[in-house]
């Protein structure tokens, strides 16, 4: 929160900033191993059925028994601010980057209190992983994973309900009466022809206890928490006329701005620069060089770049990646010919296969894939008169960033204030363990001596180029049918470089060899095949990869979705009969392809050139399915209508579901199409969006979106939309043209369609 808005907050419940003299300093090697034993002692605990399921196998039965993160107890005084002018702040501790969970979070701690929506505010909470941490990262403060809503649900409720027992606690003692004849509806406190406002109460409320036990609201008292459009975006106004301020708007006093010179390979070193003509150019104010590179440090934008275009430097290729990506595919393709790792094993698949009647083989291949958001990476950072360093940024893992910052200047995280700003998109860019673009800016302010507040900027062309990419991956599938069409077995072999090998929380996710991100959705896929056999091996090149939305259910659902459609096909079935008959011990699977037939009219005949798909894929707990239906002309697929079902729990906000559906379609179709990253001897080749284009609003399909009705808690919505679309969308083509369509991007001018 800003110090104008805090100022404004004069009559509080709560106070959420911390005393830095108590902070912990986690060094950003300490804050990734704390995170890996904390998740890995969460996991451990009783409270983590419903993490377990979503990570490392899934027990349905058993994430009905709790909400996870249960374990909490009420601190309203972490999370709302009520201000004399009665509005309702609450602080946000996860980063909102478009998918609307500080609408979501704002929404819970509103029906708790009964608040009216017209008074309620958000505002991100600063940096401190003990009052913050994400449960599901540890002592860590940071969101993905589609955690946002499902790790603070159950805290949030306690939280507005203590602060609601608190109010009235206040008003009973103005009043002398007792609290239980006291009632709040829209924001108004009474009791018989008394009233108070929530801003009146506010300091004598500060004052009260806070409640141990509070007890928040059963499902028929909701007034706003799963009602179809109650509350609007809490971000929409300040985003539509322009005042919600991101990262790029951030202006300081005296502030220059910083571009990078990067190396044209990834791994490659600098050998040497020479900017003499870049300190030519109007504007330009230093050149220093950084670990990343060498910063031309201007007093605006424009300055900057033009000297980085003047800036001469060479680079040792010794050590960096130099090979194409045909190469790397083809080393991929020789690694899936050798005995990978096994990440998921059910009976004898070797031995099943031998006995099939007949086998289908399947290749896939999925490129490298940028995350492209609207806002490229940037941040701004200066050290204060106090020698406080204090940053402003689109900061998505707080811990390891503000870690990250303290390191490098040599200083105690008690001493790094972050300002958390919206974010234009992320998608996983913003949350890498190596916090890069943040350690870039610091290391400019260090190596220009703190003189000035410096403002990053990385151009469309060095985002897209920059690194940090879903993953390149090759998957072979040999599935076989005994005499009555049914699976005999499943042997599947995965092939990809690994995200988390090599980084701080390989050991939280990497177990024996296997990272758990490569493999989901593959080796705990729920058909039930009896001979199932899911191996991987570890590709290894110098490109970085990252968590791209939805991680590595982005090419499992399309491997295991193509595959039992094709499998249908030749067993003689009906791709939806087939597929519910093996998901006899997945209801909720059952459920989202039954909901989602039903709307979409499955079954009824298509015109010819035209197909429909169907798939269905569970990620980060939450359960899609989707019918996609096209029209194929030549080598040219439109996408007409894709029909959605989900269940993500109780839809906190149902209007916020719909709407990540539809923009996960959105993001997603321009990589089921044509999207991909290239590297031609080592460099990228798409390095804007005329090479790497994103979905026009001419292409958008009609999107229809069915929410299921649910209890359960919570799940993510932001990302499980992504990975059905692409085997809805191939299976719809295949019904169009009788051809298979198994790698990404859909190529129908490709033999087979791969």
């Amino acid at each position: 929160m800003s110090e104008d808005g805090a100022k404004t907050m004069t009559k509080t419940i709560g106070n959420a900033t911390t005393n830095p003299k108590t902070q912990p300093v986690l060094s950003p090697a300490a804050a990734g191993r704390a995170f890996a034993a904390t998740r890995r002692a969460f996991l451990a605990g009783t409270g983590s059925a419903l993490i377990v399921a979503t990570l490392l196998g899934r027990d349905e039965a058993a994430a009905a028994e709790a909400c996870p993160f249960s374990n909490v107890t009420a601190n309203p005084n972490a999370f709302i601010k009520i201000g004399a002018d009665n509005t309702v702040t609450v602080l946000v501790k996860h980063l909102d980057m478009g998918q609307g969970c500080a609408t979501g979070l704002t929404t819970i701690v509103a029906d708790e209190l009964d608040a009216d929506w017209s008074q309620m505010r958000a505002a991100f909470a600063p940096a401190d992983h003990r009052l913050y941490n994400n449960f599901a990262f540890g002592p860590v403060q940071g969101v993905g994973g589609s955690t946002a809503i499902a790790n603070s649900w159950t805290q949030l409720r306690l939280a507005g309900a203590a602060a609601r027992q608190m109010l009235v606690a206040a008003a009973a003692t103005d009043w002398n009466v007792a609290a239980t004849e006291i009632k709040i509806e829209r924001g108004v406190v009474r009791h018989g022809t008394r009233q108070a406002t929530f801003g009146e109460l506010a300091t004598r409320a500060a004052s009260m206890a806070v409640p141990t036990n509070p007890t928040p609201k059963q499902p028929g008292q909701w007034v706003f928490i799963g009602k179809d459009r109650s509350v609007g975006r809490i971000d929409t106004l300040g985003k539509t006329s322009g005042r919600t301020v991101f990262s790029l708007d951030m202006r300081r006093p005296g502030m220059l701005t910083a571009v990078v010179a990067h190396a044209p390979k990834f791994g490659a070193q600098l050998r040497s620069f020479d900017a003499t003509e870049t300190r030519k150019v109007k504007g330009v104010v230093d050149v220093v060089e950084i670990p990343t590179g060498v910063a031309v440090v201007a007093r605006d934008t424009w300055s900057a770049i033009k000297g980085r275009q003047a800036l001469k430097t060479t680079w040792n290729f010794a050590a960096a990646e130099t090979r194409s990506s045909d190469a790397i595919m083809a080393e991929f393709k020789r690694l899936a010919r050798q005995t990978g790792l096994t990440a998921g094993r059910r009976g004898d698949a070797d031995r099943a296969l031998r006995g099939a009647v007949k086998v289908i083989e399947a290749e896939f291949e999925f490129p490298y894939l940028a995350h492209a958001p609207m806002e490229p990476m940037n941040g701004t950072i200066e050290r204060r008169a106090d020698g406080v360093i204090e940053a402003w940024a689109g900061f998505q893992m707080q811990t390891l960033e503000q870690a990250t910052i303290a390191a490098i200047c040599g200083v105690s995280s008690a001493q790094v204030h972050l300002n958390t700003l919206y974010a234009g998109g992320s998608f996983g860019r913003r949350a890498t363990a190596a916090c890069d673009y943040v350690s870039e800016m610091t290391h400019i302010l260090k190596a220009t001596q703190y003189r000035t507040p410096i403002h990053l900027v990385w151009t469309r062309e060095d985002d897209m180029t920059g690194g940090f990419y879903r993953p390149m991956v090759y998957h072979r599938v040999r599935a076989g049918l005994d005499s009555q069409g049914r699976i005999a077995g499943w042997d599947h072999r995965i092939v990809g470089k690994s995200i988390m090998i090599g980084t701080p929380m390989e050991s939280m996710i990497v177990v024996n060899g296997v990272d758990r991100t490569t493999v989901e959705g593959a080796s705990d896929m729920r058909y039930s095949v009896d001979s199932l056999h899911v191996t991987v091996s570890n590709g290894r090149e110098g490109v970085p990869v990252l968590w791209w939305r939805s991680v590595g259910h982005t090419h499992t659902a399309q491997a295991t979705e193509v595959m039992i459609d094709e499998l249908a096909r030749a067993a003689g079935q009906d791709p939806l009969a087939y597929r519910l008959s093996y998901l006899d011990k997945a209801p909720r699977h059952q459920a989202v392809l039954k909901l989602v037939a039903d709307k979409a009219g499955w079954g009824q005949p298509m015109a010819p050139g035209k197909g429909r798909g169907i798939a269905v894929h569970e990620s980060f707990n939450t359960h899609v399915a989707m019918v996609a239906e096209v029209t194929v002309s030549g080598t040219t697929i439109k996408v007409d209508r894709i029909v959605a079902a989900i269940d993500c729990g109780i839809a906190v906000n149902p209007d916020v579901v719909r709407a990540q559906i539809e923009g996960a379609v959105g993001f997603a179709l321009s990589s089921v199409l044509r999207n991909r990253i290239t590297l031609k001897d080592g460099e990228v080749q798409e390095k804007n969006f005329d090479g790497f284009e994103p979905t026009r609003m001419s292409e958008m399909p009609k999107v229809e979106v069915h929410i299921m009705p649910s209890m359960m808690c919570p799940t993510g919505a932001g990302e499980p939309g992504v990975p059905v679309l692409a085997p809805a969308i191939a299976n719809a083509v295949s019904a169009a043209t009788g051809r298979p369509m198994r790698s990404l991007p859909l190529d129908l001018t490709q033999t087979g369609g791969a």
